[in-house]
């Protein structure tokens, strides 16, 4: 399958089931608090599709625009309701009913998450080893004195076991502290402890990646620049590199390592390159041309060849991480509600001005990360379809009028004021809410193209 394809229909399956099961944590409890749902729409505008079906005939429909839907409930306030049905309006639903039903789209995807995270846990999923790779000159990290091949056990005491936990517990921990210690062994079993400082992660309003701000990079062993399988069809095969060849320059720019190598080719996407090679100890030189591939929005280079095995390449980088049911449900519990908080504050730093506006991010944006973490399995597709899910359960919380967050708003104003707002005042609300609503999209959508075009 082509890569534009397979990136649209992993966006859309994510979309899809979350789209579903926000709606229908609005329907289940719409049912039941006792109000008739006359509509259930996937998607807005023309309807692609329909059928009625169920005790109260609702009409069940996908729409032509996926981004979003709606559940529709009999309501005096859209339209004339016979006197025997008045009772299962939603305005006629006490305060306490009516802010269950709205509530339950959020908590519905927050649930999602949960259960996503529970499986993966509990199926287990191979994980990259926390790892240090060697930091770049004058980065926080070669301040701390972290060096190639140190492996993290635990920050500020808080064990690690994956690159993600790293990851994850130095972002949450740079939102509001100055520095963490990290505790550290190396090849030889001898523990250290490195203080790193964490302000440079937040520089740039946290656009970009904060790690690589930091100086935390993977594990890189140094390889020699031997070329080792050679896939068929390949730039490198036309270019007539063979397995056994040892790679010692390009464009007459010495190789001492694979990764040297790796880097000069990904910035050479569809031009010439002249690489010297040493065959059977006689010198080579051929003209490779990288093929051009995409890689998070940005064009690289490819040849097809991968390096020779080494020694210094057995050293295992991955641990398969598997939890019981319940360590696993707990482990859900808490990397859903982390990450809500996460949202939260980083949503109210960017109302601050401490996080830049464009780590908004569109359709577009959403649609190359969903393909990207389908390639890389069915583990990582999960926890993005549920770190999505997330996020959308904390963006429909908002108090944004026309959000279900606005909504809870209007139950809690009526419960001060002991009557509803006037219909007047809900319409200037919605209107406002719109407006918001439209310059967020038009900030993620613009942001979506800077990234495609800026690569």
């Amino acid at each position: 399958m082509s890569e534009l394809p397979f990136y649209l229909l992993a966006f859309v399956v994510v979309l899809g089931v979350l789209i579903v099961v926000h709606e229908f944590g609005h329907y289940l409890a719409a049912r039941y608090c006792g109000v008739r749902v006359l509509r259930f729409s996937v998607g807005f505008g023309r309807t692609l599709w329909q059928c009625r079906f169920g005790r109260d005939g609702t009409e069940w429909a996908v729409s032509i625009f996926p981004l979003g839907g709606y559940v529709k409930m009999l309501d005096e306030r859209e339209a004339e309701v016979a006197p025997e049905e008045r009772h299962r309006a939603f305005n006629r639903q006490s305060v306490g009913k009516r802010s269950l039903i709205v509530a339950a789209g959020p908590v519905a995807n927050f649930l999602l998450a949960i259960v996503l995270y529970w499986a993966v846990f509990m199926v287990g999923s191979n994980e990259l080893l926390p790892i240090l790779g060697t930091p770049p000159a004058a980065s926080p990290a070669a301040s701390a004195g972290i060096v190639n091949g140190e492996q993290v056990r635990a920050v500020d005491g808080q064990p690690v076991a994956t690159w993600n936990d790293l990851r994850w517990t130095l972002l949450h921990k740079a939102v509001d502290q100055e520095a963490a210690t990290l505790e550290v062994i190396n090849e030889q079993s001898e523990v250290a402890f490195r203080r790193l400082a964490l302000q440079a992660a937040g520089e740039q309003g946290w656009e970009g990646d904060a790690l690589e701000r930091l100086g935390i990079r993977f594990f890189r062993p140094k390889l020699p620049p031997v070329v080792g399988k050679v896939l068929a069809g390949s730039p490198g095969e036309v270019a007539g590199l063979r397995s056994g060849d040892e790679i010692v320059a390009v464009d007459g720019s010495e190789v001492v390592t694979w990764h040297d190598f790796v880097l000069k080719v990904r910035d050479a996407a569809e031009r010439t390159l002249r690489v010297e090679l040493l065959r059977d100890g006689r010198p080579v030189a051929v003209d490779v041309v990288p093929e051009a591939i995409s890689e998070r929005g940005r064009r690289i280079g490819r040849v097809g060849v991968a390096v020779a095995e080494s020694p210094d390449a057995v050293r295992e980088v991955r641990v398969f991480v598997r939890y019981g049911f319940f360590a696993a449900g707990g482990k859900a519990l808490a990397e859903t509600w982390d990450k809500s908080i996460f949202s939260l504050v980083m949503l109210g730093k960017m109302l601050t001005g401490e996080v830049s506006w464009r780590n908004l991010s569109g359709p577009v944006t959403i649609a190359d990360y969903a393909g990207q973490s389908a390639r890389l399995g069915i583990d990582y597709y999960l926890k993005f379809m549920a770190l999505v899910s997330i996020s959308l359960g904390v963006l429909n919380l908002l108090p944004i009028p026309v959000l279900d967050g606005g909504h809870l708003m209007y139950h809690m104003i009526e419960v001060v004021r002991r009557r509803p707002l006037s219909e007047r005042a809900m319409e200037i609300a919605q209107q406002v809410g719109l407006s918001i609503l439209f310059v967020l999209m038009a900030f993620a959508f613009f942001n979506d193209m800077n990234r495609l075009f800026s690569g």
